[in-house]
């Protein structure tokens, strides 16, 4: 009788993939990209000196499912602050994305006329994760979506007197 093959060094444990890590995670919300949020000036190219400019954003959803390491990740991002670049070296930081007129939430009044500022907004978004079934957590850090710049002329107005 013969005796089975007993096998010739240590076995080999089954591969068993690991979870993505918070680092994979934010690495690739970064990679894919937040979405950069186009500022909305009111009024639209030109305003005028010591004229509240109204500012506003339009967030959008962000809820995606991510292919790491062969895991699916559910990642959402939510924005939780707003930071407007006037384009006259002053910043604004709001928890709201602002509105359109008439409600004035976000407003800047500009001190001097300028040709061609750029104004943008930049948002930070709070950002979960969902690893299979496993509950939500969150990213430690914000992670900050950088808008495109509009383009904003500043003009000074002159009070002229006319008589009837």
């Amino acid at each position: 009788m013969f005796a089975p093959e007993q096998p010739r060094g240590p076995v080999a444990a089954p591969v068993v993939a690991a979870a993505p890590s918070e680092g994979d995670i934010v690495r690739a919300v970064r990679e894919l990209g937040l979405p950069a949020l186009q500022v909305r000036i009111e009024p639209a190219t030109t305003t005028l000196v010591n004229l509240p400019t109204n500012l506003y954003a339009e967030p959008e959803e962000f809820d995606r499912t991510l292919n790491l390491l062969g895991t699916p990740v559910r990642v959402r991002a939510t924005p939780t602050s707003f930071t407007w670049h006037h384009g006259d070296g002053t910043t604004q930081r709001t928890a709201s994305a602002g509105s359109p007129y008439p409600r004035l939430d976000v407003t800047h009044r500009y001190q001097n006329p300028a040709e061609e500022i750029q104004v943008r907004v930049d948002v930070a978004y709070a950002v979960e994760y969902m690893i299979g079934d496993e509950p939500w957590q969150s990213l430690d850090a914000a992670i900050i979506a950088t808008g495109p710049p509009a383009t904003l002329t500043v003009r000074e107005a002159a009070p002229v007197l006319a008589k009837p």
